[in-house]
């Protein structure tokens, strides 16, 4: 059971204060934000994030209470006054303050990865597993009493992978740290520049930084290594310098921590290579839609299938691009896509809607990779999730007209794509029954190949905007007398008669089957 202390604890004082907790309270479950439509239910976080007035306040206090609700949590000087501490008390319901500078949105990540945290825990526990098999907060609040230290457990591109509960010395940077997942980009070019991360890559037992004149405290850093690789590192933020006794201590617990994290990394990796599988086995029509929400984390209503292409310009670590693409489409986000590789592309299925138009952005603004390769992707129509391989199936075949150059951009859509696309069908039906052999046609384009004269591509844009030379001229880039020259020239060389419709369609599916197939 996650109880509302345990909560308040992991995330620390730093960024939330119990004013009020019960002395038996639900479990907590989720992280709810107040809204009108959100509906609340027993065990929810609830936060008052559009709340300003005092008696709003005290108004969602006894609503998220007769709900079951856990906790109400609340910026000051609301959670203070005396009318909602009032409210609270007598609906017996947990009243957490939420210090003023704290992000509302970093917030609700940092409550939902804590939960989560705490839930793999309890989890542990239940089934036996003793210390050693607990989740890194465990563990970096075990460094944190070895160093006697706040203390973060970080990856090799300085994301935060767990942090300590304690946070008797920390500063901005640290509480920055947390809050958003990874050291920021101005504080991790300080300690770049002072050549902390050289010094790790090097391979050195301790790294002792000196504090900052922005204020950022002095750090102990340790290297976190197994069988001569670099898995991490284990920051803690220190008054300043340390012993050598103390500094021998933390970077004694560095082969734990690595342990931890080669176990977490193979578990992580067969749990990816399971939902990988599940997932192909979605987009190949050949899954139960029922298995995929639940085991996928996939939500009932519809969703689109994604299909994304990278290449390294010459065909070079391909793979690596497709890894990094993935983790970079993933963050800002809201909800990770659910994505596999599958025939050298990458796969995301996303909830239509919001979670679709933030990936599409994010791969809109995604620039070219340095070999020269531009990433491009195209998405299927919004389907249920038993009609997915439907969807996936649109996705390749919009990613076909993007490969062909068919369309214009870098991310295609199915749905909005559809003359395109009928194009291309009409124009690929009619090429396997070889249209284009038939009449004079191919005196124009036998010329055209002898003689670079342009005449297929006259032809063609002076049927798609017929009565308009102007418009025709400005496709070819000529001017229109010229365009009239090379029609007249044409005309010479294979007699059309352009006044009858019949061949001027006949003509224009032709042109359609060589341009469009």
């Amino acid at each position: 059971m996650v109880s509302v202390r345990s909560v308040v604890d992991r995330v620390g004082p730093t960024l939330l204060h119990a004013l009020q907790v019960p002395e038996e309270s639900p479990a907590v479950g989720d992280v709810v934000i107040a809204e009108p439509g959100n509906t609340l239910a027993a065990g929810d976080l609830v936060l008052g994030v559009a709340i300003t007035e005092t008696s709003d306040a005290a108004e969602l206090v006894k609503l998220s209470a007769s709900k079951g609700a856990a906790a109400v949590l609340l910026k000051p000087p609301l959670a203070a006054k005396p009318s909602v501490k009032r409210a609270a008390k007598s609906a017996d319901i947990a009243l957490i303050e939420v210090r003023s500078a704290t992000s509302w949105a970093q917030l609700v990540w940092l409550l939902r990865t804590v939960l989560d945290a705490l839930a793999d825990e309890s989890d542990a526990l239940e089934d036996g597993g003793g210390p050693g098999s607990g989740d890194l907060f465990r563990l970096a609040d075990a460094v944190a009493s070895v160093v006697d230290a706040p203390v973060t457990i970080e990856d090799t591109n300085s994301r935060v992978l767990a942090y300590s509960a304690r946070q008797d010395l920390t500063d901005s940077a640290r509480v920055s740290t947390i809050m958003g997942r990874r050291i920021p980009d101005d504080v991790l070019a300080r300690f770049r520049s002072r050549g902390v991360f050289r010094e790790l890559s090097r391979g050195r037992q301790t790294i002792f930084v000196p504090a900052q004149r922005d204020g950022t405290l002095p750090r102990l850093i340790v290297p976190i290594r197994m069988g001569g690789e670099l898995l991490g590192s284990m920051w803690a933020v220190v008054a300043g310098p340390v012993s050598d006794e103390r500094a021998a201590a933390f970077a004694d617990a560095a082969p734990v921590v690595a342990l931890h994290l080669l176990r977490r990394r193979a578990h992580t990796d067969s749990q990816r290579r399971v939902s990988a599988e599940l997932l192909r086995a979605v987009l190949e029509g050949k899954a139960s839609p029922r298995k995929a929400i639940a085991e996928l984390d996939l939500s009932e209503e519809p969703h689109r299938v994604v299909v994304i292409e990278v290449s390294g310009g010459d065909g070079r670590d391909d793979e690596g691009l497709r890894l990094a693409l993935l983790e970079r489409i993933s963050q800002g986000v809201g909800r990770r896509p659910v994505a596999t590789e599958l025939g050298g592309v990458l796969y995301a299925v996303v909830p239509d809607g919001d979670g679709w138009d933030e990936l599409r952005a994010a791969l809109e603004a995604l620039p070219a990779s340095r070999r020269g390769g531009t990433p491009r992707a195209a998405a299927g129509s919004a389907r249920e999730i038993g009609e997915l391989a439907t969807s996936r199936a649109q996705a390749d075949e919009a990613l076909g007209l993007l490969r062909a150059k068919l369309v214009p951009g870098r991310v295609v859509v199915f749905d909005e794509a559809w003359t395109a696309l009928s194009l291309h069908r009409g124009a690929t039906a009619a090429s396997t029954a070889k249209v284009a052999e038939l009449g004079p046609l191919g005196l124009l384009r036998a010329h055209d190949e002898a003689h670079e004269s342009g005449y297929v591509d006259t032809l063609y844009q002076w049927l798609r905007y017929p009565g308009d030379p102007r418009a025709a001229a400005k496709e070819l880039r000529i001017h229109p007398n010229t365009l009239r020259y090379r029609m007249r020239r044409l005309l010479d060389l294979v007699p059309l008669d352009l006044d009858d419709p019949d061949v001027r369609l006949a003509l224009l599916t032709q042109l359609v089957s060589l341009r469009w197939s």
